[in-house]
């Protein structure tokens, strides 16, 4: 029997508890709240956000979660990572989360035009 190997995941936009897309972690583990290191900014793609890295970066809020292999796949596609919108790729984040490896979706296309929401989404 293959075991289930598990990831952990920081999400903050419409996967997060609450919010549109939430639906599509269920049956995985919540891990609890957490923000980025001061290296990251959020944008406002209209319904989704996107999350990049800047110079002038912020402390990111989000949601760590454990989540499986296929649950990971499902999330892939959800995310049009196949499609070039988003990458899967490592996130410093501050403790106690600090030490573990932590993956995220990072935004891959220009934000120059979009509304700078800088640390959460959505705009207050």
């Amino acid at each position: 029997m293959a075991s289930q190997k598990k990831q952990c995941l920081f999400i903050y936009g419409t996967l997060k508890r609450g919010h549109s897309r939430c639906g599509n972690l269920t049956g995985q583990e919540f891990l609890g709240e957490s923000k980025t290191v001061a290296r990251y900014r959020i944008f406002d793609c209209g319904t989704y956000p996107g999350l990049v890295e800047a110079e002038n970066g912020l402390e990111v809020s989000g949601e760590v979660w454990s989540v499986d292999n296929e649950c990971l796949r499902q999330l892939d596609l959800v995310e049009a990572v196949d499609s070039g919108l988003y990458q899967r790729r490592t996130i410093k984040l501050q403790p106690p989360f600090h030490t573990h490896p932590v993956e995220s979706y990072f935004y891959l296309l220009p934000v120059d035009s979009l509304t700078d929401c800088g640390a959460s989404w959505p705009l207050a």
